[in-house]
């Protein structure tokens, strides 16, 4: 009977610690966190983890539609939930830390010039072939440092994403936050955007509205390759 009850008690660890591992909880890096766990009330559309992106396929690294960032980061962005709580405006959070394997994804996606299954949701304007060469594409990206986000701005009460102009992974100018010639509320979307994440410590990049790093990000040399579990 008492090896009976060992046995059990081993059976029982093994099994919490399995549940562990496949939860993902145990998986990451001592500075990161999932941000549901320090934003809960945020949405998630995690396009990577689904069909619903510029390659059509989820991507290899996405095992679970969840998104990291380091804590840091994380802290950050809760200060510009509650920025914006106040006036009814919520965010969106299409991408977090991505893995070093997501990112040689996009690379063979884009080599393959015969793929262009999304190419008249997300890049119509824009030849395959020119992917690297305009940038849309590169062999690094500053997801996988753990402080970069995608986001976007909701109304809290509806779910209904702003006027942004375009859709998430737009390749364009169109994408670029300082185009004039979109409509004046599109700007004033963005302009919100912008200067409420700048305001808590990020920075935009030129080229894509929703894209944006933390200033002093914990990890800028490093290039992170765990799975988002």
């Amino acid at each position: 009977m008492h090896i009976f009850r060992i046995l059990i008690v081993c059976l029982v660890s093994i099994l919490m610690a399995s549940s562990s591992v496949f939860s993902g909880e145990k998986a990451l890096p001592d500075d990161f966190c999932y941000l549901d766990r320090v934003m809960p009330d945020a949405v998630y559309d995690v396009r990577y983890f689904s069909k619903n992106n510029f390659v059509g396929e989820r991507i290899d690294g996405y095992r679970a539609p969840r998104v990291i960032l380091t804590r840091s980061a994380a802290l950050a962005l809760s200060g510009v939930q509650r920025d914006l709580a106040p006036f009814g405006i919520g965010l969106k959070i299409f991408d977090g830390y991505r893995p070093q394997d997501a990112v040689l994804h996009f690379v063979r996606w884009a080599e393959n010039l015969e793929d262009t299954r999304m190419k008249k949701q997300f890049y119509p304007e824009v030849q395959k072939k020119n992917i690297f060469r305009d940038g849309y594409i590169a062999e690094k990206s500053s997801h996988s440092r753990g402080s970069t986000v995608d986001l976007t701005l909701i109304d809290i009460k509806s779910g209904q994403e702003l006027d942004m102009g375009t859709g998430f992974d737009f390749f364009g100018p169109k994408s670029w936050p300082g185009n004039k010639d979109m409509s004046m509320q599109v700007r004033s979307n963005r302009a919100l955007l912008r200067s409420v994440m700048v305001r808590n410590g990020f920075k935009p990049l030129k080229e894509e509205w929703w894209h944006f790093t933390l200033e002093f990000e914990p990890y800028p040399e490093t290039y992170f390759n765990f799975p988002v579990q």
